[in-house]
């Protein structure tokens, strides 16, 4: 379909449609689903509260669930023994008992991207180098979800430190997608989208450099979210590493809807001492949570940056077909462009990227431990060899010039769309696609490019669901909205997905052997 055709048809069609948040408040034993895992998050959490299910029944439901088909789909590593787990769920409804709650995931399974510290459980990172080192401590992230009450099962797997868009590595192995487990789950966060998708997880964490938590999410038709940056503090006082320069990835949640990620949000963001840059604003409390009015909503509509991105075919038509429900809510979809040169955006992340891996340099000097790095690890950290101060300032000042296009746009538009990913998922034996469209990808990221709009504005971005191809392979849609306007973004999602059927959609699941 032309571009033009598309919005010809969109715009001026409009149905009047508002709605509120769904209040679980009123879930009772007799409204719960039959099988404990297909509760979303929220329900769940309020169904242990209430005592309708308990820690141990949820608990013995994942644990099925999860040796049922983890074999299959290779999502979550590194569990801990059952009995141990079980043990657990029985102290928290012990805790129940004597009136004890811990937090809104009190005694719900919750299992944590292999990237991130859990105190006594094991951190690979996806590398020979880390694998088996057992955390003292957790991570800053990790300690904000703890105090919500999980009990965590096991880690969620992902690519070789992270990198790649592809959740392949020499510890675990590859995760595959929940739609079809011969794909890949998408990356770095695959196993966190892949645990969602297939639900043998309730709601997931993950991080995002260039896409993480949203490309995986687009792949496993599930929601994924970005922050602003700063929402989420990401460092420790007691921990090294940089705290004003390195400003590109963040930590934040995934969800099987939208409400569920927002919860998750509300949990882990919230200013910190030990990170100058977090934000200190306060979110609304996820109660509030209520979806917005799609009724003369204005949506600037991306695309592929009027030809800039090679696209697999069908991905902008998919995500077209989605804009044009909402447009039959009401809301006003445009095409819409940056002013700003594509190609300099690209080299901007190069040069930060680069820059970014250059914290990685000890490894490489060391033979043993090079030895043991990927070749796009030891490509990232040599390219950081002959990055210039020149270049580091230049590329802020792109960085900076490239917020303030997207700004402008903000200023006519609520919210700024793109597809998330420029490919459909693909062989899980295919480390990363060499070509889209007869197009060479000349890099082992090039192929996500059209993430790096929303890293390097440092605005919010969640991916939704847009919908699947003929062969059932699923697709999502990032939704930025303006700097700092997180719950904005997330009201959004919930409002898509109140008008579209793709979370409704579940996979054919396949049983390990």
């Amino acid at each position: 379909m032309d571009r033009r055709q598309f919005i010809s048809r969109t715009v001026g069609v409009g149905v009047a449609l508002a709605f509120s948040a769904t209040n679980f408040r009123i879930v009772t034993a007799a409204n719960l689903p039959a099988d404990i895992t297909d509760m979303s998050a929220s329900m769940l959490s309020v169904a242990i509260r209430k005592r309708h299910v308990s820690c141990v029944d949820v608990m013995q439901a994942y644990l099925d669930r999860i040796h049922r088909y983890n074999p299959t789909y290779n999502a979550i590593v590194s569990m801990v023994e059952d009995d141990v787990l079980l043990q657990q769920a029985a102290i928290a409804d012990r805790e129940l008992d004597k009136g004890e709650y811990r937090g809104w995931m009190h005694g719900m399974p919750h299992a944590v991207k292999d990237s991130k510290d859990v105190k006594g459980m094991p951190t690979s990172k996806g590398s020979p180098i880390f694998a088996g080192t057992i955390a003292e401590d957790d991570n800053f992230m990790v300690a904000r979800i703890r105090r919500q009450g999980p009990i965590f099962i096991g880690k969620t797997n992902l690519p070789e430190f992270g990198m790649g868009s592809q959740s392949y590595n020499p510890v675990f192995g590859v995760t595959g997608c929940a739609y079809d487990p011969g794909l890949t789950a998408g990356g770095s966060s695959g196993g966190a989208a892949c645990g969602l998708g297939t639900r043998m997880l309730p709601v997931a964490d993950g991080g995002d450099l260039m896409g993480s938590l949203r490309n995986p999410a687009a792949f496993n038709n599930v929601i994924g979210f970005r922050p602003t940056q700063g929402r989420v503090p990401r460092r420790d006082r007691r921990r090294g590493g940089d705290l004003f320069y390195q400003q590109m990835g963040v930590d934040g949640p995934m969800g099987r809807n939208a409400e569920d990620t927002a919860r998750l949000l509300h949990s882990i963001s919230g200013y910190s001492t030990a990170e100058p840059l977090s934000l200190r604003d306060d979110l609304p409390s996820p109660d509030g949570f209520a979806a917005t009015k799609l009724k003369k909503l204005k949506i600037g509509w991306m695309g592929d940056y009027n030809g800039y991105l090679a696209m697999e075919p069908g991905v902008l038509d998919v995500c077209e077909a989605s804009l044009q429900t909402i447009a039959g809510y009401g809301a006003v979809v445009e095409p819409c462009q940056p002013s700003f040169d594509m190609g300099r955006l690209w080299q901007t992340w190069l040069t930060l990227r680069h820059w970014a891996r250059h914290g990685m340099r000890e490894l490489y000097d060391d033979p043993a431990t090079r030895k043991l790095l990927k070749p796009e690890a030891v490509w990232e950290i040599e390219g950081s060899f002959d990055t210039s101060a020149e270049q580091i300032y230049k590329a802020g000042v792109a960085r900076a010039d490239w917020f303030r296009s997207l700004r402008y746009l903000f200023d006519r538009y609520d919210f700024l769309v793109v597809p998330t990913a420029q490919v459909f998922p693909f062989s899980k034996d295919i480390h990363w696609p060499t070509e889209i469209n007869d197009r060479k990808m000349d890099t082992y990221h090039r192929w996500m490019e059209v993430v790096i709009g929303g890293t390097l504005a440092g605005v919010p971005v969640v991916n939704v669901p847009a919908g699947f191809d003929p062969q059932g392979r699923p697709m999502g849609m990032q939704v930025m909205a303006p700097y700092g306007h997180d719950w904005k973004a997330l009201e959004f999602a919930l409002a898509y997905e109140q008008v579209t059927e793709h979370l409704k959609q579940r996979p054919l699941m396949v049983k390990g052997i």
